[in-house]
């Protein structure tokens, strides 16, 4: 492989890990100038302690990480009774939740009411999410309407989010057995951020859909097409799990096998996820 091949197949795979390159340096103990260049093919032998600290930080292997081999190549990749190879998680509402506690705490942090707080945010959750802005203008717009100085949203969101009950050991054991990838309604850098925080694995993702990133949300038709796409299995092959019902009408009319995520009876959905995706042999 080249210094170019190199450095498009180790920014392939921190960007399916869902880390920017400030992100990858911290993890890695990197510096910045050393990864992009790196990612734009300007070193052509990087040393192996250099190569090795980025697999470590990106939960692969070194032959992983060059492309050598792949997740799948190093387990048995499996079929579910219903012909189910891949699996797509939500993220909120799925792997983590905040709404209320992050709505009360800024609510009492600014003097108002949480569902004040919840109506600004419903107001222009859905821009941010598509990246039609980004989060400063999402948390100016946000302070403008609550007639407060200002709001960090990210903060809130990042302190208060938790992850659901039985989820992190749901998704190990999945990726174990087949292909996974997340396909999420989020704004810019809060999904980076979750991981960061240990509120969602950080695994080898097959394939991460991030709306904010694609500029398109669920339950458009643009968002399921591309994550189809990337999936690389037929729709009859993929599954769904997400707690909007919408959205999963819309993945189960082409074609998707779909599960409702119930977010107030999350121990009940986790074991009837992981009786769907018993393997069929």
């Amino acid at each position: 492989m080249d210094e170019k091949g190199l450095g498009k197949q180790l920014q392939s795979a921190r960007q399916s890990a869902g880390l920017t390159q400030q992100q990858l340096c911290a993890a890695a103990n990197l510096s910045f100038s050393t990864l992009t260049k790196i990612e734009r093919g300007a070193i052509k032998s990087p040393s192996i302690f250099t190569v090795q600290s980025i697999a470590s930080a990106l939960h692969l292997s070194v032959d992983q990480l060059l492309g050598l081999s792949t997740p799948g190549t190093q387990r048995q990749l499996r079929t579910t009774k219903s012909g189910v190879r891949f699996v797509y998680f939500d993220v909120n509402g799925c792997l983590v939740r905040f709404y209320q506690r992050a709505f009360a705490q800024i609510a009492a942090a600014t003097g108002t009411t949480a569902d004040t707080v919840e109506t600004a945010h419903w107001h222009y959750t859905d821009d941010a999410c598509r990246g039609l802005i980004t989060l400063d203008d999402f948390n100016r717009a946000m302070a403008s309407r609550l007639g407060v100085d200002s709001i960090d949203w990210a903060k809130f969101y990042l302190e208060t989010a938790e992850a659901v009950p039985g989820m992190p050991e749901l998704l190990a054991w999945s990726h174990e057995r087949y292909n996974i990838g997340l396909l999420t309604n989020i704004m810019p850098g809060l999904l980076q951020g979750l991981q960061q925080h240990g509120k969602v694995p950080s695994l080898p993702y097959h394939s991460i859909i991030n709306s904010s990133e694609v500029g398109t949300i669920k339950p458009e038709p643009q968002i399921f097409e591309i994550a189809e796409e990337r999936a690389g299995v037929p729709p009859e092959q993929i599954l769904l799990i997400d707690d909007t019902q919408a959205n999963l009408k819309i993945a189960e009319a082409r074609g998707w096998h779909v599960l409702w995520f119930d977010y107030a009876r999350p121990e009940e959905s986790v074991e009837t996820i992981r009786a769907a995706l018993e393997p069929a042999d």
